[in-house]
């Protein structure tokens, strides 16, 4: 008790002898002209500012200890500091470099502020701009823009990220780096965060178990909050979509704001889609979906550091294509009435960093909510659960050198999920989950252009549940459950620069995943198939070795990947060719050792000689099979992806004017699941246009964009759909309009 009282005075007694660390500089281009409103950002503490006349810039009131610094400009290579504060004032000018292709960016899921280049494993950024991005109802079609990445979908509204053929409970996804608990088990659930107030996905591919524990197995998609606003402005934008196919209308409405010490934010947004139609014109009934989102946040930054409280709810109304739907359903329309989803998630998250002379310690804690209820017909409550989940994670960074990091970490999580108003199936039962672990976690340079990363974990989890029934009714009985397992996992990198232009990454990793409630102990009626569960299954450990290597030039960048991943005991859901006496097939959770392998390769050409033209090319590959040969289900085909992309700056009245080509092919895929069946490859072609132009000193951005151009009939590996043989969606023209506003250079306390 004593130890802990000396700390908390010390800690509070801080800021006053911490002196007054200010850090100002210049910013400009290569022949020393001025950038004016160039952004000066330290992601760590959420603060930034932009240059102002004459290039200048200033931040105040930071803290001791080391800060990275990301200076950058629209069309000019990003610059990342590293400056050692110790109540001093520091001058750090900057200059910037033209360049056409994306420049590295800072990124956070790797445990701490780093550079895209300094880790052992590739985190591939991709950045929500409307030029850049797909324009689509379905928010997880955005994300397979990066090689690699895929997802299972049942329409426009329910889809699951697939990460080299891993998904569901082996991906992990986190909201701002909070682990995000949503019922994610299922196929049939949807990601569940909605896109606006987003600015990057960051994402892992391949077991991430040291940083992030179970269910990071396959990989991680952190999908990173938007930046506060300039110190001393107040900002927001207006976000309006239209999609053809859909009906979709989608409005999105946020304002930001900031002084020197305080920032905050509000963000509101609407969505409304009726069912989608099939390639060919036909509608899918029932594949409708309506959302609701609310995100805020209010944080303080000073020179002991920066505390940030984030609040977001969510409201999702699903319509699930299922066969007692598609016989009902007579016209096409967007209300959901029958045989639909409805997820209300509510998300609290409060997330510090303390600065404590050669010390940093991060403080994050987060509460989450998710009421799930699956609708038969009108008003009737097939299933409705909650699930409550208080997660914390707790990093202390140790005294390091410029170039080397070191880490040791606590992190934990109490869950319990609770069966609603007795209703007609329980398919889970209540249950309380509780996880600790704690790991370490070091980077050094070891020799000039060569950096090693290590690391070890350690997991304890147990799972307590409640008896469902009673004893007498063998049918329906279901006796409590008490499982407990231990993990390590690890991981072992290097990153060699063989040259300015040349990076060489390896890595291997040893990641587990523990076996969630539904595997244990479904036993109900979960939409199409009667689930049950396996009380005896044992976790997943996974072994994969990955190896990169990446080439960057001012107008060229090429990567290649290859990885060998070995699962051991691996778990997935698959028919026992058993009916329930109503006659829905009964599915089992089972386990076999698999191997899954492959790659991703991609190019991005921007000729010197046509300065707006930009040439992008992709292509992912991925296998998975079982111990006895046969191969895994939700395993996605082969696919290319090639984009012609031109950009002016300027074009008659317009401004920031672009225009792109895509063509995306799935090949072939004749690797089937036993419990699947095989699917023709197809050729889809998108094109885009969009500007931005001035009314009134007002800047209006738009967008229009043809997804599916030739209105093609095609159904995807990885569509749900097949059990009701519908295809994917066809033609579909979106509009899109932002308008930004703000007050800048106004100083508010």
């Amino acid at each position: 008790m004593k130890r802990i009282f000396v700390f908390f005075v010390i800690l509070l007694s801080y800021p006053a002898v911490n002196g007054q660390n200010k850090i100002t500089g210049r910013i400009t281009d290569q022949d020393k002209k001025p950038l004016i409103g160039a952004t000066v950002f330290i992601n760590e503490l959420s603060k930034g500012t932009v240059s102002g006349t004459g290039g200048t810039y200033e931040l105040l009131n930071l803290p001791n200890g080391k800060v990275k610094i990301q200076f950058s400009f629209v069309g000019y290579k990003n610059s990342i500091k590293t400056v050692e504060l110790n109540g001093n004032q520091v001058n750090l000018d900057i200059s910037l470099e033209k360049t056409a292709i994306e420049a590295e960016e800072i990124v956070i899921s790797s445990g701490y502020s780093s550079t895209q280049h300094e880790n052992a494993v590739k985190i591939d950024v991709l950045k929500l701009e409307m030029e850049g991005t797909k324009s689509t109802p379905n928010f997880t079609e955005v994300l397979t823009k990066v090689p690699g990445v895929d997802m299972i979908s049942k329409g426009s509204g329910i889809s699951k990220p697939v990460i080299r053929g891993l998904s569901m409970n082996d991906i992990l996804i986190l909201n701002n780096g909070v682990r995000f608990e949503n019922y994610q088990y299922s196929s049939h659930h949807p990601l569940g965060i909605d896109e606006f107030g987003v600015d990057d996905v960051e994402i892992i591919k391949g077991p991430a178990s040291l940083l992030y524990g179970s269910d990071a197995i396959g990989g991680v998609i952190n999908f990173i909050k938007e930046k506060p606003a300039p110190i001393g402005t107040l900002i927001g934008d207006y976000n309006l979509q239209l999609f053809s196919n859909t009906l979709g209308v989608t409005n999105n409405l946020g304002i930001r704001g900031a002084s020197k010490k305080f920032y905050g934010g509000l963000r509101a947004g609407q969505k409304s889609n009726a069912d989608f139609l099939q390639g060919g014109g036909d509608y899918v009934p029932n594949s409708r979906f309506n959302e609701i989102s609310v995100k805020a946040d209010a944080g303080f930054t000073d020179k002991i550091g920066s505390f940030k409280l984030v609040y977001s709810f969510n409201n999702q109304k699903l319509g699930l294509v299922e066969d007692e739907a598609i016989t009902e359903i007579k016209e096409r329309g967007r209300k959901n009435e029958i045989f639909y989803q409805e997820l209300n998630t509510h998300l609290l998250s409060n997330q510090n960093k303390l600065y404590l002379g050669n010390y940093k310690l991060d403080f994050n804690i987060a509460y989450q909510n998710t009421e799930l209820i699956h609708f038969g017909e009108i008003d009737v409550y097939e299933i409705q659960m909650q699930l409550a989940t208080l997660t914390y994670d707790i990093k202390l960074h140790l005294p390091s050198a410029d170039e080397s990091e070191y880490i040791i970490g606590f992190q934990g999580f109490n869950q319990k999920n609770k069966n609603l108003n007795d209703r007609e199936v329980k398919l889970l039962p209540d249950a309380t989950t509780n996880n600790y672990s704690a790991f370490g976690l070091m980077q050094f340079k070891v020799l000039r252009g060569l950096m090693l990363q290590a690391g070890i974990r350690y997991d304890n989890k147990s799972i307590s549940t409640q008896a469902i029934g009673e004893t007498s009714d063998t049918s329906a009985y279901r006796a409590p459950l008490q499982r407990s397992f231990g993990s390590f996992s690890g991981s072992f990198g290097a990153i060699c620069n063989l040259s300015e232009n040349l990076i060489l990454r390896a890595n291997f990793a040893a990641a587990y995943r523990t076996p969630n409630l539904a595997e244990l102990t479904s036993n109900g009626q979960h939409e199409l198939r009667f689930e049950k569960g396996d009380q005896n299954l044992v976790p997943e450990n996974a072994y994969e070795a990955d190896l990169s290597l990446h080439y960057h030039k001012n107008n060229f960048t090429a990567d290649i990947a290859g990885f060998f991943n070995t699962v051991n005991n691996y778990i997935f859901i698959a028919p026992t060719g058993e009916t329930t006496s109503s006659g829905i097939p009964v599915f089992r959770y089972r386990q076999s050792n698999a191997t899954l392998f492959g790659g991703e390769a991609g190019i991005h050409i921007h000729p010197e000689a046509l300065k707006w033209l930009h040439s992008e090319a992709t292509f992912s590959s991925v296998t998975g099979k079982q111990q006895n040969g046969d191969y895994l289900p939700f395993v996605p085909a082969h696919k290319l992806r090639l984009e012609l992309r031109g950009e002016k700056e300027k074009l008659l009245h317009l401004h920031k004017t672009f225009a792109s080509i895509n063509c995306n092919t799935a090949f072939d895929q004749n690797n089937a699941a036993p419990d699947e069946t095989t699917t023709p490859g197809y050729t889809l072609f998108d094109i885009g246009i969009g500007a931005s132009l001035m009314v009134q000193k007002q800047e209006i951005s738009f967008k229009v964009s043809i997804n599916n151009l030739l209105d093609k009939k095609y159904i995807d590996h990885l569509s749900t759909l097949k059990e009701v043989n519908l295809n994917n969606a066809g033609r579909n023209i979106t509009f899109s309009i932002r308008i930004p506003f703000g007050i800048a250079g106004q100083t508010m306390y």
